[in-house]
């Protein structure tokens, strides 16, 4: 009987590791980052990869960014007893760059990428940061925590987006309207720097009382939603020319 079951096993794990099931080792996406920041940080991520100790693997990168994004979710959740623990929030967030940042420029850099492995652990790691980033927030009582909701709902939307034009476009576009992961962590950074400074009080805006955060929040979720709806759309567009509608047989 043991051998039935470690023979059913076994056959489990061929099936699991079958080729049809695994993507090509030749997988790559184009990357499209147009951050307005990325002529300062792509320069720095290439002199940073080249002086990385051997010893530092992608992997490794990848895990300290997680790292980052519990500091930051812990400086958040930390505020409502102390403020100055928004500057630790701050911290995480640059810790979550570099980690981030590096992993795949340190795999380029020394000719080791791994597309498909990359792509799903970088994908994966970052979808729990950001639901771990959330969480840090809305125990800030910064902000409301619906609008923290729908702010990681949005977030998503375009996370998705990105990988539904991947596999239609063999594009993997990071930035949109200017503003990529980079850009957004900068403008974290300044809002925690702002809240320190000013501390929110509240506010009748329309009727709702409210504070600035927000009110930041809420624009935010809302040019996201926007952004959302123009990028399918223009991508629809593109792709209804590229392969237009077929007569049937």
């Amino acid at each position: 009987m043991k051998r039935v079951g470690g023979d059913r096993s076994l056959a489990k794990k061929r099936k699991v590791l079958a080729p049809e099931n695994i993507a090509p080792s030749d997988m790559r996406l184009r990357r499209h980052n147009e951050g307005i920041l990325q002529f300062l940080e792509r320069p720095a991520l290439r002199r940073l990869a080249a002086s990385m100790p051997r010893w530092v693997t992608p992997d490794m990168l990848t895990a300290f960014g997680l790292f980052g994004s519990v500091v930051a979710a812990a400086g958040y959740a930390l505020a409502p007893y102390a403020s100055a623990t928004l500057w630790i929030a701050s911290i995480g967030i640059a810790i979550n760059w570099f980690g981030d940042s590096l992993d795949g420029n340190v795999a380029r850099a020394r000719g080791i990428e791994r597309p498909a492995y990359g792509f799903f652990i970088d994908n994966a790691t970052d979808i729990l940061e950001y639901a771990i980033f959330s969480i840090g927030m809305g125990l800030s009582g910064y902000v409301r925590w619906d609008l923290i909701l729908a702010a990681l709902a949005a977030f998503y939307m375009m996370m998705l987006l990105g990988l539904i034009k991947s596999r239609v476009m063999n594009v993997f576009q990071i930035s949109f309207g200017g503003m990529g992961l980079t850009e957004i962590r900068i403008v974290f950074v300044l809002i925690n720097a702002l809240m320190y400074f000013v501390p929110p009080e509240n506010f009748v805006l329309f009727g709702i009382r409210t504070t600035y955060p927000n009110v930041i929040s809420a624009a935010w979720i809302l040019v996201q939603v926007i952004t959302f709806l123009v990028v399918t759309y223009n991508t629809m567009r593109l792709l209804a020319a590229q392969d237009p509608p077929k007569r049937p047989r």
